[in-house]
């Protein structure tokens, strides 16, 4: 049915597909973990459990990304003033 290039074509497809759910996957858990740490966890009423206690107590990582953010639009100011320097250079 396949030759022996259209299979090995096949194969590398459903790998990269498979690899690609994978880290489409991984970044969906990571960010609804990021979620629950910084907005949910603060929601909910305290907690008996000690680990989901100090999720909850925790004020560093609800202040991270917002103070994150005007260091990134410096960054990609920077990025692309240097990507204009060296284009007409």
């Amino acid at each position: 049915m396949f030759s022996k290039k259209t299979l090995a074509h096949h194969i590398n497809h459903r790998t990269n597909e498979f690899w690609g759910w994978c880290f489409v996957s991984f970044g969906c858990i990571s960010f609804l973990g990021f979620l629950y740490a910084t907005i949910i966890s603060k929601l909910l009423p305290p907690s008996q459990n000690s680990v989901i206690a100090a999720i909850q107590n925790d004020r560093y990582y609800c202040m991270l990304v917002p103070l994150t953010l005007p260091v990134l639009v410096v960054a990609v100011y920077f990025h692309w003033l240097s990507m204009k320097l060296f284009k007409h250079a």
